[in-house]
This record gives C-alpha cells, structure tokens and sequence, in this order.
C-alpha cells in the first residue's frame, strides 16, 4: 500500500514538474493534496522524482522535448555569455537535460563583489528583480530574476541568476549522489550543444 501511495506522488509530482514548471518541493507537496492524502504523509525522495520526470517525458513529450531542451540550452548560453565575467555555471534541469518548455533556467554566478552582477544588468538596461532564493546545500541566496524571450519556443523564459562569492564555486561542482557534475560553466554548455543534433 505504501508503495503504491509512494508511486502515485511520484507520478502526480512528475507530471506537474513536467507540465507546469513546479520545482521538485512543490510538486510533492502538491501532488500529496491532489490525491487528498493527509498533509503529513512521507514524500519521495527528489531522486525517485527525477526517474519519475524522465518516465513522464519519454512517454508524453518524446517529440517536442529534445527540441524544447535545445531551445533553453540556447537562451542559457546567450546569458552565460552576457555575464560571462561572474564565471557563470547552470544547473537544474536545463543542464541536466529534463527540461521542457515550462523549465526555468537557472545560472549560479560566482563574483568577487556580488553587486557587481546587479550593476551589470542595470548598465544594460535589463529589467530585474531581486530577491532570494534557495540555493546551493539549501540555504538562501540572493537572486536577480528576469524574463527573456526564447526564440526557439517563441516565448518568455524565466531566468534566475543566483549571485554567489567567488570561492563559493569550489563547493558548488563537486558531484551529486549520482555522480554527475551537478552545473557546468560556459565551456561545458557549449560542448554539450556542440554534440546535440541540430
């Protein structure tokens, strides 16, 4: 029985990362009051999540989703090349490659000052705003949030640039549970659309 429970969040979650852009936390949370389960029951892990993400997308958006991905990867490298002197790193979805169309690109920079990257944005004329997110090991971080239009889906993406002290990047690249590089810097994304087909 409690598999099962635990399945169906896995499955109400993934389609709702999926299909409504949700982070992993939200989704749970909210997979749990779709399925009108009491508000203390134990969620999953965010790993069974993911499995569950990628499930979703090899079953519902084999098609559109490698292109969707392509089209994001694309917007993060533009911006990644803009702030290019915050030693840019993305992560998330768009990096990990389960993005869809409702992913939101999310780009840690790494700053020897950190209103630096704030100024950057205002010399531009890029309108911003600023507020804190959870971020690297789950604690707060200042974000400058922004939304760009994504030429390959034909709309706006949210792009959040979470601003980090420079030696923060050492913590910020050591591997996940999984083993995998958890971001990558511009030289990475440019390698991974390098090898995608167009």
């Amino acid at each position: 029985m409690m598999e099962t429970l635990k399945t169906e969040i896995e499955m109400t979650a993934a389609r709702l990362v999926v299909e409504e852009g949700l982070d992993y936390g939200a989704a749970k949370r909210r997979a749990v009051r779709q399925l009108g389960l009491p508000g203390r029951t134990a969620l999953p892990d965010n790993d069974a999540v993911e499995d569950a993400v990628l499930e979703y997308i090899a079953l519902f958006c084999a098609e559109t989703q490698p292109g969707e991905l392509l089209a994001l990867r694309r917007l993060a490298l533009l911006w990644m090349q803009r702030m290019a002197a915050f030693r840019p790193h993305l992560g998330g979805a768009v990096w990990h490659g389960r993005a869809t169309r409702r992913s939101e690109i999310y780009i840690q920079l790494f700053c020897d000052d950190c209103k630096s990257a704030e100024i950057a944005l205002i010399d531009h004329g890029v309108k911003y705003v600023a507020h804190t997110m959870t971020g690297l090991h789950g604690k707060p971080v200042a974000a400058l949030s922004l939304n760009a239009v994504c030429q390959g889906l034909g709309d706006l993406t949210p792009v959040h640039l979470l601003v980090y002290d420079h030696d923060d990047v050492r913590g910020a690249l050591r591997p996940d549970a999984k083993g995998r590089v958890p971001r990558g810097d511009l030289a990475a994304l440019a390698r991974l659309l390098h090898d995608e087909p167009i």
